[in-house]
């Protein structure tokens, strides 16, 4: 070098062969036609040319003066800048340049002809290329270590590469870029923060979307220098993270970000920054945590990321952030869930427990998250989420906030057309999420019109999508109904219903634009927009405003109206629905305005009442898939469903669809094929095919004679030899469907009346029901036979006869197929009479209050009329429930209900606390369906009052819903008919209160007036009504019912008013009343909104000289009334039986629901009153005498009979008023229920006419429990050891526990009110099999029924009951 030094001072420059000196005093294009060849004399050397090397250093040396680095033309300036580079490979690894400012100014110099690289297309870039290239192979810049400057070059470099670098740049040009710097950071001794910055900050989201291939070039340097350059990195996030030194440098800000990414590009970069960050998800500050989570969410989410499994500490610290107080934080791990439930399903057991707690977040869009990331999870592939998962989106289904509840509904509707409709995920995945259809359509039962919309809709597109052909559409259907759980088909069935009633509102208001309007009245109009409106649409605020435009459009627009009545026409087809309703949706829409209220109420409306599954062609096809199941062709087995559950449930649905679309059914196609099933030998395929015929026949013998003349003598032959069931429905076909029905009656119910036998027991059962049904239909043709049928055979040969001893068993229920045919027989007689009682609907000849008279008979002797002891215990309960509720059908027609004595309605109730659980069950649900049907007086509705008591959870729970849906009908009942404010009486449901008073005042154990113990069950039973009633203070309920206790306490009890013994009941029972009102209301005390009133026959006229101020409960009694709100009533119980039909239209009569007042009607004339009361009326003394005198009656078997004989002549002819006198030497030595009972001398009490006096009896006598009373309360500490009880007397002995899934029976027909009527007789029919079911598994009592301790006083017998044998 000391020679080159010496060459330099010399400054005589040797240039190539041919090159002359290039100075400033050439042109431009000369001096770079003289440096091309001094480039390409230096790119032929190399480093082993010594001689060469020594020749031109002075060259060298001149090509790094100013006037090169600094000349303005580039192209001087790119040649120069490649000779310097060739020169640095040549002289390497020593440069010819000492002086650092030289060497600086040499490589600025270079790197910024580097830039030159952008442009790809430049004809120089192959020169820049070069220049790269050498550069990069040499390590040129490796020289600059030694340099103070050495980072400002290198940033330079830095920065210059990541700006020049685009995608046209080939792999080659991206190689020496990264060569070249990761030289720099591999051999150097540092990395400063500004030249990492120069790298990190490309990797900025910001950045990396501006310039990728900045991004991948600073992503391959990273890689390949991560463990040269993590030191720097990690010391980079020391400081910011830990130390809170920001300024270090710009890139703070973005430090999260910076994380993500450099553990995306080589997790081994921040081996030592990811403990820093379980640090950071502790801060105390909000956001610095959120930035955290999201961080990790990304991290922890990626798709190939192991860092769950390399860093288990910091994975429990981020799950921790599920609970975090800070609600964006939840909301971010929430989101999280659905990419990491994706991409590692192996960590969804670690999240299921934080999901859970999320799905009951107090945060409505946290709930919603939790949802839609178990759904995205699911819909990608079922095995990501496990049952737990799919169960917290169940549960989310009856989440309090639509838009939560909306989600998770549409979610699992998505995962079940995939899944399960689609196959998507084979027979398994399918099954797995079998419980969807039945949970969605569970859903119907909830209060909120919004969800059941829902509901619709996601059957409508996602369970039986109504785009399908129709064969396929129909066999999903099928399969679909023959899956569902019985609650589901219940709401499925009540849909369709809804929807059907809808149409029929639709069609009223279509009637009602067509009238003139000058005879339409307001009341008319606004009847029919409610009808439309209330219960059907959402926003009940708007719907009436909406159907009032609706309105307004149809009777302007003609073609709308056509289209709308085409859309509710019963023969509309499913093609013709898509397309009226596609035309009036676009005829009312308006692209103007996009977001349309009054279009979205109509798309509501079209959507309900459009029938997109069924018309005739659906119903053809469906038949088919029955018959092909029937024949064994169909692919039952494939769709996993047993045939006989697919025969039986295709003809459950077919019988709905009757009911639902009777036109659908009108084809001779589907008539024949329903004749062909009614050949058949399968007995429930043949009775569904006569429901059909009697749903859908009432125009075929007109349209169809054919097929007529071939039914009819099927269903003569049915109704005198079929199964009963079949005998009934067949008598009802012939009903429906012939004109000249008179005929074909005669000629069924001669032949049947005349081959009565009593000794041929198992022959009777379908001639009696044949006959029930004839006596129903047709009273008035059959009138004198009937009367001596009922009086002669029913009574005397059939009721009044134990023909065949019963099984000895202490049993108290069997199932149907162990009931003996007399049995059978004797409650298909009882069904006779009542059903003849119904259809002549009056009680001129005094049949009713006979007929009465024998039920009670029959409740007072627990069933064993004739007290011989030779009927069976399970014969006995069936009997019990056949007279109570024979009792429930009578008091549904008001001129049968105005003759029930007061007497006769307590007994019936106390079958409610019958011994035997079934009975109890039944007769409860037989209560509840006349009472939602608005049926049954108000009254009954006290008698729910009673299962206070049961001593089975189940059964007090259950009453409670039935309680609870009554009352809420009746509610809305009175909200939708507001101007029945007359009717107030019948249907306000605080109108209960008295009748439970009343009804608890004279429960049989209630013996002692101050006995705590009894007055603690009443204060259950009140508080058992009182808690619903109170619920809800409307209209300042609370104090109206205070005013109406207050005003029976001014009164006397009607039934005894001379009694003080009995009316000190009634005032003591009202006094709990009012201590309960008191305790758990703070209105109570405020005006009442109207003078209540009290039933006449419950109660005499307040006597205004009266003022009964006094308490009458004992001091110690204070103590158990504990304040508090009534609990806030819900139809969905803790039972979970849904006893909610939603959206069922409330049919009534009013005249049914009528009641006596004890105001005069003129200072009330709103209140509706009994004509006769139970104390003026003729008829009601002559029945209560006759009801109190068999009371009273010997239970010697010869004289019950004959006196029963005497009791029922009056069905031939009407008696007098005759009163029985009590003998008290003639006295039963054979007590029951722990009680003697009097013999009445048959001749006294036949000719006797002396009146009764039933308030001068004994007081013992008045205040001990009624004879007979069927009780089946055992105290609620029963246990399952005590089975048996002692030999020889029934009393209320210990319940049998519930049978598994015990279901409400909801109506299936509510057209009119026969239907109504005929619905209930069928499942009088089933009423036994929907009881023999099995116990819930774990149950530690038995499944059968067992006697239950006797209700009010000690059992005869001292001896503890035995135990039932093992």
């Amino acid at each position: 070098m000391a020679h080159s030094k010496a060459r330099v001072t010399d400054g005589k420059v040797t240039y190539p062969p041919g090159v002359k000196e290039i100075s400033d005093k050439i042109s431009k294009e000369e001096m770079v036609r003289r440096l091309k060849m001094v480039v390409k004399t230096f790119m032929d050397m190399d480093q082993d040319s010594e001689e060469e090397k020594e020749l031109y250093l002075n060259l060298a040396l001149h090509l790094a003066s100013d006037f090169f680095l600094k000349h303005p033309d580039k192209d001087v300036r790119l040649l120069v800048a490649c000779c310097l580079a060739d020169i640095f490979r040549i002289y390497a690894p020593e440069a010819p340049y000492t002086s650092p400012d030289k060497l600086k100014d040499i490589f600025m110099f270079i790197t910024r002809q580097l830039k030159g690289l952008e442009d790809t297309k430049s004809a120089q870039f192959n020169r820049y290329f070069y220049l790269l290239e050498n550069i990069a192979w040499v390590k040129s810049y490796n020289i600059c270590f030694e340099l103070e400057d050495s980072n400002e070059i290198f940033t330079q470099l830095y920065r210059t590469l990541f700006q020049v670098i685009n995608n046209g740049h080939n792999q080659k040009v991206h190689m020496h870029m990264v060569d070249l710097m990761s030289s720099i950071i591999c051999e150097g001794d540092t990395v400063s923060q500004e030249l990492l910055d120069t790298v990190l900050v490309n990797l900025v989201p910001a950045h990396k979307n501006l310039n990728k291939q900045a991004y991948d070039l600073a992503k391959a340097l990273l890689k390949r220098t991560a463990q040269a350059i993590e030191p720097y990195i990690t010391n980079f996030f020391n400081q910011v993270l830990m130390l809170g030194k920001t300024s270090v440098s710009d890139l703070s800000e973005h430090v999260f970000d910076l994380i993500l990414e450099l553990y995306n590009i080589d997790s081994h970069l921040l081996l030592s920054v990811l403990p820093q960050l379980e640090f950071k998800l502790k801060s105390n500050d909000n956001d610095e945590r959120l930035q955290v989570v999201k961080l990790l969410a990304k991290m922890f989410g990626a798709k190939d990321s192991e860092l769950a499994a390399q860093n288990k500490p910091l994975w429990q610290c981020y799950l921790g952030r599920f609970n975090d107080i800070h609600v964006p934080i939840r909301l971010e791990c929430v989101k999280f869930a659905s990419h990491c439930l994706m991409n590692h399903p192996d960590l969804a057991k670690d999240l299921t427990e934080f999901l859970r707690v999320r799905s009951h977040d107090p945060e409505e869009a946290i709930r919603h998250d939790v949802i839609v990331s178990i759904v995205t999870a699911a819909k990608k592939d079922l095995s990501l989420v496990n049952d737990a998962l799919l169960n917290f989106v169940k549960e989310r289904t009856l989440d309090k906030r639509w838009r939560v509840r909306k989600e998770a509904m549409m979610g699992l509707a998505s995962i079940y057309r995939k899944y399960s409709l689609q196959g998507e995920g084979g027979r398994e995945a399918s099954k797995q999420i079998s419980w969807i259809k039945d949970k969605l359509l569970h859903i119907y039962y909830q209060n909120s019109i919004d969800d059941r919309l829902l509901v619709e809709r996601v059957f409508a597109q996602y369970m039986v999508p109504h785009n399908l052909e129709t064969t396929e559409r129909m066999k999903c259907l099928y399969y679909l109904y023959a899956t569902l759980d019985t609650n589901a088909v219940k709401a499925l069935n009540e849909m369709w219903k809804c929807q059907n009633l809808l149409r029929h509102h639709v069609k009223d208001l279509l009637d009602l634009i067509k009238k003139p309007k000058v005879t339409l009245t307001e009341a008319q109009n606004k009847k029919t927009f409610n009808s439309v409106s209330i219960g059907n649409l959402p926003d009940p605020g708007k719907a009436q405003d909406f159907v009032k435009k609706l309105a307004q459009v149809l009777d302007d627009d003609e073609r709308i109206r056509d289209q709308l009545e085409t859309l509710v026409s019963p023969s509309c087809s499913c093609k013709q629905a898509e397309v009226c309703v596609r035309d009036i949706t676009k005829k009312l829409g308006s692209p103007k305005q996009p977001s349309n209220p009054f279009l979205e109420m109509v798309k509501f409306l079209l959507e309900r009442i459009a029938p997109v599954h069924i018309d005739t062609e659906s119903i053809s096809a469906l038949i088919k898939q029955v018959n092909k199941s029937i024949d064994g062709t169909a692919d039952d087995e494939e769709e996993g469903v047993p045939t006989e559950e697919a025969i039986r449930a295709g003809l459950e649905l077919l019988k709905v669809l009757s009911f639902t679309h009777p036109v659908s059914f009108h084809s001779a196609e589907t008539f024949e094929s329903l004749l062909g099933c009614l050949k058949m030998d399968d007995e429930k395929v043949a009775e569904a095919a006569l429901q059909i015929f009697k749903n859908t026949g009432s125009k075929m013998e007109e349209s169809f004679p054919h097929i007529k003349s071939v039914l009819l003598p099927v269903l003569q032959a049915k109704a005198k030899r079929g199964p009963p069931r079949q005998a009934k429905y067949a008598i009802h076909c012939i009903n429906t469907m012939f004109t000249n029905r008179d005929t074909h009656f005669a000629q069924i119910f001669e032949p049947l009346h005349k081959g009565l036998d009593p000794a041929n027991l198992e022959q009777l059962i379908t001639p009696l029901t044949t006959l029930g049904h004839l006596a129903q239909l047709a009273p008035e043709q059959f009138a004198a036979p009937l009367k001596s049928l009922v009086a002669n055979f029913i009574v005397k040969d059939l009721l009044m006869n134990d023909r065949v001893p019963g099984k000895k068993t202490t049993k108290l229920w069997v199932p149907d197929d162990e009931v003996s045919p007399e049995t059978l027989a004797k409650i298909q007689g009882i069904k006779l009479m009542v059903r003849w009682l119904l259809g002549v609907k009056n009680n001129q000849s005094k049949s009713g209050n006979s007929t009465l008279r024998m039920l009670t008979a029959i409740l007072h002797s627990d069933g064993d009329l004739t007290e011989q002891g030779r009927m069976g215990k399970p014969d006995m309960s069936r009997l019990r429930l056949a007279a109570a509720c024979a009792l429930l059908k009578l008091a549904q027609e008001p001129c049968y209900h105005e003759i029930i004595t007061l007497e006769q309605y307590q007994l019936c109730a106390l079958v409610i606390n019958d011994e035997c659980y079934q009975v109890r069950q039944c007769f409860s649900q037989k209560l509840h369906r006349g009472l939602c049907r608005l049926r049954l007086p108000l009254e009954y509705m006290a008698v729910f009052a009673l299962c206070a008591k049961d001593p089975v959870k189940e059964r007090r729970a259950h009453a409670r819903q039935c309680l609870v849906k009554n009352v809420n009908i009746r509610r809305e009942y009175l909200k939708q008919h507001a101007a029945i404010s007359d009717k107030l009486f019948s249907l306000l449901p605080e109108y209960v209160v008295p009748y439970t008073i009343h009804l608890l005042a004279h429960d049989p154990d209630y013996v002692k007036v101050q006995d705590i113990e009894q007055l603690k069950e009443i204060k259950e039973a009140l508080w058992f009504v009182l808690e619903i009633i109170m619920a809800k203070n409307e209209n300042n309920s609370h104090a109206f019912i205070r005013k109406m206790v207050e005003n029976i306490k001014q009164t006397k009890d009607a039934q005894s008013s001379s009694d003080p013994k009995t009316n000190e009941k009634l005032y003591t029972v009202c006094d709990v009343a009012m201590h309960i009102i008191m305790s758990k209301s703070t209105t109570y005390s405020l005006e009442s909104p109207k003078d209540p009133v009290l039933p006449s026959c419950f109660f005499t006229k307040p006597d205004k000289n009266f003022s009964n101020t006094k308490n009458y409960l004992p001091p110690e009694m204070k103590s158990f009334f504990t304040p508090g709100k009534p609990k806030s009533a819900n139809v969905l119980g803790a039972v979970n039986k849904p006893l909610s039909s939603a959206g069922k239209p409330i049919q009534s009569k009013a005249s049914r629901m009528e009641t006596a007042s004890n105001d005069d009607p003129s200072s009330n004339p709103g209140s509706p009153q009994r004509s006769k009361t139970r104390h003026d009326s003729t008829e009601m003394d002559h029945s209560e005498n006759e009801d109190i005198s068999l009371k009273r009656a010997d239970r010697s078997p010869s004289a019950l009979v004959s006196y029963l004989f005497r009791l029922l002549q009056d069905i031939e002819k009407p008696r007098g008023r005759k009163r029985g006198v009590t003998s008290s030497d003639d006295q039963d030595s054979k007590p029951k229920r722990g009680r003697k009972k009097a013999a009445a001398n048959t001749t006294a009490a036949a000719e006797s006419e002396e009146q009764w006096d039933e308030d001068n009896r004994p007081e013992d006598e008045q205040n001990s429990p009624p004879k007979k009373g069927r009780r089946g309360r055992p105290p609620k500490s029963a246990t399952p050891s005590q089975d048996t009880p002692a030999k020889g007397k029934r009393g209320r002995k210990k319940a049998a526990p519930p049978p598994e899934d015990e279901e409400e029976e909801e109506e299936e027909e509510e057209k009119v009110d026969e239907e109504a009527e005929e619905e209930d007789e069928e499942e009088d029919d089933r009423s036994s099999e929907n009881l023999e079911l099995k116990p819930k598994a774990g149950s530690t009592e038995s499944a059968e029924s067992t006697p239950q301790k006797r209700r009010g006083r000690p059992p005869k017998s001292a001896q503890p009951p035995a135990k039932k044998p093992v």
